[in-house]
């Protein structure tokens, strides 16, 4: 089986739990003997193990400054797939072609966001302003002091569970309102903001939209310092950036770190859900999401959302950042209407075929139909999992970029022809786009 693929992006917000140790908390040690006995070695070694454990746990699903698994708590992880049996060779597929993508697309998209946290009025008098560059770039120590005190950390409750969800949040108006992403709370029953000065406020929620992953807070609060929102559409690859973000748990707040635009624009699967992301080698990790991606202006052009793990090699420097444009038109939309509205949807997740599977299997160039929401208009027309879609209005598709290319132009009410392979037959379907609020339902 082919080693494409192999990666998955994550997010990092398990619940904390309040009951375990924070990290870097010193524990009391007897007075070791000298010299490497037996004993000693097989301790160093269990040592050892115990680190890499505890390691892959804190960089593969969890914000978890203290280092304890809560049952029971909504998972809060996401990939666009997980592989199957990789790597290895052909001789591993199954020999049913739905049982091995069951398995490459074990994580699908999801509909529904649950969050309860008590609503703000709306609508909320706020629009995100895009500024332009200033005429000279700042020092490292120049944007974190100026930058800094729009950082603030984010805390989410579940009632009736022990633990709770950690992540960032940057300052959108001196009156408290907060930006952060959808997923640090997704599950909550209430949320907390902390202040760089250690103040706490109890936060309502604006509004929160699944597919971008952006969510709006208020918080009773005055005098608080913005941050500042350039123009995400003019980053060039290899533009300085710096990050500022909650990393691990309170221990580690306002952390910066700094790095490159690695690449811009690029495509990555949340939830069954395409998003065109910013991707750099600021390191990043459990804890940031919701923070701040800024240029060296000290302006905000991309909020920090997920990065790229794997099961079987060591990634680093592989992070991703919701461009400072798509925040805007969310931004807007929620404080208005605590949605968004009027943005089209297919209704289905699409995802590659890989190049050995197609061929093992003798499948048709296209797209695999890994799901299909309840009551979009594909359902209604029929199409279900496991089609494959092989072309749209005419043309081939083999991305999801391909699909979103030809979506993008088109409004709610507008359709689009499918070509369909199923079990060695092809037929067309036309398939009405609709509101994405009709067809993903947040509660």
């Amino acid at each position: 089986m082919s080693k494409e693929n192999w990666y998955k992006t994550e997010d990092w917000y398990s619940p904390l739990n309040n009951g375990a140790p924070e990290i870097g908390e010193p524990k009391k040690k007897e007075k070791a003997k000298k010299g490497f006995t037996p004993m000693r070695v097989a301790g160093l070694i269990a040592l050892v193990l115990v680190l890499i454990i505890a390691t892959s746990v804190a960089f593969s699903g969890g914000s978890k400054a203290k280092q304890e698994e809560v049952p029971n708590l909504p998972d809060k992880g996401f990939a666009p797939f997980e592989p199957f049996n990789m790597p290895g060779g052909e001789d591993e597929l199954p020999d049913d072609w739905q049982e091995f993508f069951d398995g490459f697309y074990k994580n699908v998209q999801k509909d529904v966001t649950e969050i309860n946290i008590p609503r703000a009025d709306l609508p909320v008098n706020f629009r995100l302003s895009i500024e332009d560059a200033g005429e000279e770039t700042m020092s490292l120590n120049e944007l974190y002091k100026t930058s800094a005190p729009g950082i603030v950390a984010i805390s989410g409750y579940t009632e009736g569970m022990n633990g709770y969800n950690w992540g960032t949040g940057v300052v959108l108006s001196s009156d408290g309102l907060i930006l952060t992403n959808t997923h640090v709370i997704d599950g909550c029953d209430s949320a907390t903001v902390t202040l760089g000065d250690d103040r706490v406020y109890d936060a309502k929620l604006v509004g929160a939209d699944v597919i971008s992953d952006i969510a709006v807070l208020k918080i009773d609060a005055e005098g608080l310092t913005p941050v500042s929102f350039g123009d995400s559409s003019v980053l060039e690859v290899g533009d300085s950036v710096a990050a500022i973000g909650n990393p691990l748990g309170e221990t580690f707040r306002s952390t910066l770190t700094d790095g490159i635009i690695s690449a811009i624009e690029r495509g990555i699967n949340h939830n069954g859900h395409s998003m065109n992301l910013i991707q750099t080698n600021t390191a990043i990790n459990e804890g940031n999401s919701g923070g701040a991606l800024f240029n060296m202006y000290g302006q905000v052009i991309g909020i920090t959302n997920m990065k790229m793990m794997s099961s079987f090699s060591s990634i680093e420097g592989i992070g991703f950042a919701i461009p400072s444009n798509t925040v805007k038109e969310v931004v807007d939309s929620l404080c208005t209407f605590g949605e968004v509205k009027g943005r089209p949807s297919i209704g289905i997740t699409v995802g590659a075929i890989p190049e050995n599977a197609a061929e093992h299997y003798e499948l048709p160039d296209g797209l695999y139909i890994s799901a299909v929401s309840e009551g979009s208009d594909a359902e209604k027309k029929g199409v279900e999992p496991g089609d494959i879609l092989l072309e749209v209005n005419g043309q081939p598709v083999r991305t999801t970029d391909d699909v979103n290319k030809i979506k993008s132009p088109l409004q709610v009410g507008d359709t689009m022809t499918f070509k369909i392979w199923r079990e060695g037959e092809t037929f067309e379907v036309e398939v009405e786009l609709m509101d994405t609020n009709q067809v993903y339902k947040n509660k």
